[in-house]
């Protein structure tokens, strides 16, 4: 009997191995199994009991190979419940070519779980031919390509479909988007803010790391909720990755067999340091990872966890976190786009047009002191949010909408697909161009040299610093439709690098 487990992000073969012998009656799991399937024992009995057939009276022993790889969560129930029902006699049906994957309920029911999505891939892989999963599952489990996923309600259905009283039809992937544009927020509600809107379409067309500092109330979250509206397409490839994490995570939401929507993430500032890289008993994804491909977005930055805040800067170099626990060392990826948010000082008043500073230097300086450089030189873009003027507010005109910023973003994604596959290392945007690659893919101008030199100079730029605003140049370059980095592109890509020596260096 074939089952599924999950190590990580990618599935593996489970067999299910059921013994019926003499003595005294018994039921025993082996094979490293963990609370959850030890537990299956009591709905396995209940279920068997509860659908019509005979619970044995004897000694059974159930193996999950391989043995030396611990299994956990409920996913095991119904293979556990079909190999006691074939050692029996009371199924007699081939299913060596077949997986099954399901919770069961005491009526026996088949409820969903997670991970159905990297379990079947990895099924197909092995050379499963077919796959049973809840029907809550199917979704999900259809959109792989190469094998039949066969929805189920409950165990009498199952067996029907088995013993061919009743067949089952296969689930078909259905590749419209199911997910609602409605609660989408548009770039046209912001008035003003010039300036930020430039660095956000900037940011979004190389996925770059971005900084937002201003005083409450100058539209930071606005700019930031707003992002995924004009977030590229992501390809076939980048949504397969997506669903995988959010389907181990368990936040798929249900009916949706592929997200296509880039993630936003907005996790709390009280937030763990476990939370956000991921991790516990069995190391689960943590928010860097459920924002793979999208944003994750931290709003007041400042008011994070020093521990969780510093836990960010691995991801943000490696795109992958690695999670080492006694029961295992696990890798997850996390190529997400970093959106932070935060006030210059504790009242958040330094630096506005009519409202004094109430800090003092030590408070002020103590506030910025949060955040480390090291982290601060991993932000692409450093963006100063001032105030909005009333005439701005009240103006009838409404501002660019999300629609044409987005065109303009995939135009300059579609460029850098198209450079990036002529080298064919897998990259799919600026921000992750290896160091190796960025004197290739990011020839200058001498003018635009000349400029570099001269910010780099001056600036104290670190080596990582100069390689991302070098990236972020080539964004820009890419925007305005030129092959080469020209001295206006290194020039608008110094001044998104100023901010730092502003506050960080004054106070």
């Amino acid at each position: 009997m074939n089952s599924m487990g999950l190590m990580g992000i990618n599935g593996f073969m489970i067999e299910v191995e059921a013994d019926i012998s003499g003595g005294l009656p018994g039921f025993d799991v082996v094979g490293l199994p963990g609370p959850a399937v030890k537990e299956s024992r009591d709905r396995v009995r209940a279920a068997i009991k509860n659908c019509g057939f005979t619970y044995p009276v004897s000694r059974m022993t159930v193996n999950l190979a391989p043995a030396d790889v611990k299994k956990e969560g409920s996913v095991y129930d119904l293979p556990l419940l079909l190999a006691i029902l074939k050692a029996s006699g009371q199924l007699e049906a081939p299913l060596d070519t077949c997986a099954f994957i399901g919770e069961l309920s005491l009526t026996g029911e088949v409820r969903p779980v997670h991970g159905v999505l990297p379990m079947v891939m990895a099924a197909r892989d092995k050379g499963i031919k077919s796959v049973f999963v809840p029907i809550a599952n199917a979704a999900e489990g259809a959109v792989v390509d190469g094998i039949k996923v066969y929805p189920i309600r409950s165990i009498v259905e199952l067996i029907e479909h088995l013993t061919g009283h009743r067949p089952l039809q296969a689930a078909v992937f259905d590749p419209k988007p199911h997910e609602s544009a409605e609660h989408i927020l548009d770039f046209s509600d912001i008035m003003g803010q010039a300036a930020a809107r430039r660095a956000m379409e900037i940011a979004a067309s190389g996925s770059h790391n971005i900084l937002l500092i201003g005083p409450p109330g100058s539209g930071k979250s606005m700019l930031a909720k707003r992002l995924p509206s004009i977030l590229p397409d992501m390809t076939k490839e980048e949504a397969l990755e997506v669903t995988k994490i959010h389907s181990i995570a368990g936040t798929l939401p249900g009916g949706i067999g592929l997200l296509t929507r880039r993630p936003f993430r907005s996790p709390h500032h009280n937030i763990s340091a476990a939370g956000l890289a991921g991790g516990g008993t069995v190391p689960k994804p943590g928010e860097v990872s459920l924002a793979h491909h999208g944003v994750l977005f931290l709003d007041e930055l400042p008011e994070f966890n020093r521990d969780a805040m510093e836990c960010l800067r691995q991801p943000l170099e490696d795109a992958t976190v690695t999670i080492s626990r006694v029961s295992a060392s696990l890798t997850y990826p996390c190529s997400f786009m970093l959106v932070a948010a935060m006030n210059p000082c504790p009242c958040g008043f330094y630096g506005h047009p009519t409202k004094p500073c109430t800090c003092s230097q030590i408070a002020a300086t103590n506030y910025l002191a949060r955040i480390s450089g090291p982290l601060l030189d991993r932000v692409d873009l450093h963006i100063e949010v001032p105030p909005v003027e009333f005439g701005q507010l009240t103006s009838k005109t409404p501002g660019e909408n999300s629609e044409a910023i987005r065109e303009r973003v995939n135009r300059a994604r579609e460029v850098q697909l198209e450079r990036f596959a002529a080298i064919g290392e897998g990259i799919t945007c600026n921000a992750h161009i290896p160091t190796r690659l960025i004197k290739k893919l990011c020839p200058l101008t001498p003018g635009a040299e000349a400029v570099l030199k001269n910010a780099f100079d001056r600036m104290g730029l670190s080596a990582r610093a100069y390689d991302r605003l070098l990236k972020v140049s080539r964004t820009i370059a890419d925007l305005a439709g030129s092959d080469q980095i020209d001295t206006p592109h290194v020039a608008e890509a110094v001044q998104y690098r100023s901010l730092d020596r502003k506050y960080w260096q004054t106070r």
